[in-house]
């Protein structure tokens, strides 16, 4: 007989499973990035934060232990793009901007959760805390060189394209992430 319990760590575990296929997907419309050269950047970029905030907000309520801090950067990500999404910014910088605080917050509320996780949930929550705050200062400290390109010879496919690769990584890591709490639910780890 399967108790109410293990019943209900099934499906938050389907929920959150399925909460790191999504986000893994929304990696790779952040790698084709570069190909949406008719729309504005913004708006592609904040729709994407925008789905995976709520993705992950979504995942977040299943959490146990953690579930504050997991909603919290579900929250975070999904006002970064919110805010893309309706004042879009047409010159790069800001946006660059808004990514990196998007992704110094994300880092700080996921560090938090890290204290409240245990084994592989932990150590995944840390990788990605990690990921985004090192995916933050390489781009505070790429806009000094994007500075000198971008005056130079207009915002360029490869500047577009390495900023795609940030969002995607970020993504990625984030996605892994629910994939291995998923696990770990299913096998009653966590």
């Amino acid at each position: 007989m399967v108790t109410t319990e293990a019943r209900s760590a099934r499906n938050s575990a389907r929920v959150i499973g399925a909460a790191g296929v999504v986000t893994i997907l929304l990696s790779a419309g952040a790698a084709l990035l570069p190909l949406a050269d008719r729309v504005p950047g913004a708006n592609v970029v904040g729709s994407l934060l925008l789905a995976a905030g709520l993705v992950e907000t979504l995942a977040g309520t299943q959490r146990h232990d953690s579930r504050t801090f997991a909603m919290l950067s579900g929250v975070v990500t999904a006002v970064a793009g919110l805010f893309l999404v309706l004042s879009p910014i047409t010159h790069v910088f800001p946006t660059f901007y808004v990514i990196a605080a998007w992704l110094a917050l994300r880092s700080l509320t996921l560090m938090a959760a890290s204290t409240l996780c245990d084994g592989s949930v932990r150590t995944w929550t840390w990788l990605s805390a990690a990921t985004d705050l090192g995916l933050a200062l390489i781009i505070l400290a790429g806009i000094s060189i994007a500075t000198l390109v971008i005056g130079l010879f207009g915002p360029t496919p490869e500047v577009v394209a390495s900023f795609a690769w940030v969002l995607a990584l970020s993504f990625v890591v984030n996605g892994t992430l629910l994939l291995e709490i998923a696990s770990c639910l299913r096998a009653g780890d966590n």
